[in-house]
């Protein structure tokens, strides 16, 4: 199937998902490397009240305030 049919396929409203191969997917600039990072314990304490208050994990708040944060500087 050419590019223009299956874009065709997809603007209908279509489920085009029979024609993609996604075990090769990839979400260009997504993949993801892990990093350690020593926080001090007040820090780690602080992160966790506020994690429970908001009832996500340790993970995530810090990747969300970091992406704000990068998000500020690079905007």
């Amino acid at each position: 199937m050419k590019a223009e049919e299956l874009d065709k396929k997809f603007d209908a409203g279509e489920d085009i998902s029979k024609y993609l191969d996604l075990s090769k997917a990839r979400r260009p600039e997504q993949e993801q490397r892990r990093v350690n990072v020593d926080f001090p314990i007040w820090m780690i304490r602080s992160i966790d009240k506020e994690a429970k208050r908001l009832g996500v994990p340790r993970q995530s708040i810090i990747k969300v305030w970091i992406a704000e944060r990068l998000k500020k500087i690079y905007a």
